[in-house]
């Protein structure tokens, strides 16, 4: 029998490019970290001795455009929803992610590179079994005219998103994911951040976007797409809402076992509906993987899968 074992990275891997907000260069590395480490940023470059910050919902200090972590001495590294999203939505359980500046690259505006750089170091497994957040009852977040919401799930980890923009190019459109690393891979990684033309000169004045380019984001006016090789999906636009969705609920440092519900969210919502549920201790348990059961014969290919492995039978809570 094979055991559903906690992952990490099988050597370095290393990504540049230019922060999203700031217009810096930027390196960012990802590499192996020992069992239930989760991941941690350790912000390099730095005049002073390199910090460390753990990837989870307490270290985030905003959530305007972005998520920002950060600690009692301020925010260290901004736009870690992408790169979030890439480990967890490939499997990784465990990784060090070292970052030379304030902000995580933004490549092509999506978590393609960083999927890319994943491939390149290679995923290995680790001793210990992983463990997940069971979500045992519904949790649910309105902020004004968002809506968001946890709720049980009996199979893996699902995204569900609905976005409403008075565009045109963009409108109502609604998306779903059932997360494994195929379907990360093939579904959501490669879609882009999105923007208006008509909000730059507030977002420069605001000190943000100064590194936004059609390079790496997905730009409408009015009543056209800018970019002039298009859309990579028809509704690209409600998919990276899922990414950053995926990215942003990472921070609950271990993998979910549940269902979220977005309707006209982003990372403000998706933090906040992380927080209420790990407030509530009766709406959630930690389970342990156990052996993974062959599927029979007739269970459909896929099914019961969690994180790439078949659902495991859980344990006591281990909380």
């Amino acid at each position: 029998m094979k055991f559903s074992r906690q992952t990490t990275l099988r050597s370095q891997a290393t990504v540049t490019g230019v922060g999203v907000h700031s217009g810096l260069p930027v390196s960012l590395t990802l590499g192996p970290a020992p069992v239930d480490a989760g991941f941690i940023f350790v912000r390099t470059g730095l005049d002073e001795a390199d910090r460390e910050v753990p990837a989870v919902a307490a270290s985030v200090t905003a959530t305007d455009l972005a998520t920002v972590l950060g600690d009692r001495e301020g925010p260290l590294v901004s736009t870690a929803e992408h790169v979030l999203a890439a480990l967890r939505g490939m499997g990784v359980d465990n990784a060090i992610i070292e970052v030379d500046g304030p902000e995580v690259p933004i490549m092509d505006g999506s978590a393609s590179a960083f999927v890319a750089a994943i491939d390149q170091a290679g995923i290995v497994t680790q001793s210990a079994s992983r463990r997940f957040i069971q979500v045992l009852k519904p949790v649910q977040v309105a902020i004004g005219d968002s809506f968001g919401e946890l709720r049980p799930h009996g199979n893996g980890f699902r995204v569900e998103v609905e976005i409403a923009f008075d565009n045109a190019m963009i409108g109502c459109q609604k998306y779903s994911i059932d997360l494994n690393p195929e379907s990360f891979r093939r579904e959501i990684s490669r879609a882009r951040t999105f923007g208006f033309m008509n909000n730059v000169a507030r977002l420069w004045s605001a000190g943000y976007a100064r590194g936004a380019s059609f390079e790496n984001t997905v730009v409408f006016d009015e009543a056209r797409l800018l970019n002039t090789e298009g859309l990579r999906f028809s509704d690209e636009c409600a998919r990276h809402k899922a990414l950053d969705a995926v990215g942003d609920l990472t921070l609950a440092g271990l993998p979910l076992l549940g269902a979220y519900r977005s309707v006209r969210g982003g990372h403000k919502l998706n933090h906040a509906v992380l927080t209420a549920l790990l407030a509530d201790r009766s709406a959630w348990r930690v389970v342990e993987a156990e052996p993974a059961r062959r599927p029979r014969a007739h269970v459909e290919a896929g099914a019961g899968m969690v994180g790439g492995m078949i659902a495991p039978a859980y344990g006591p809570d281990v909380s």
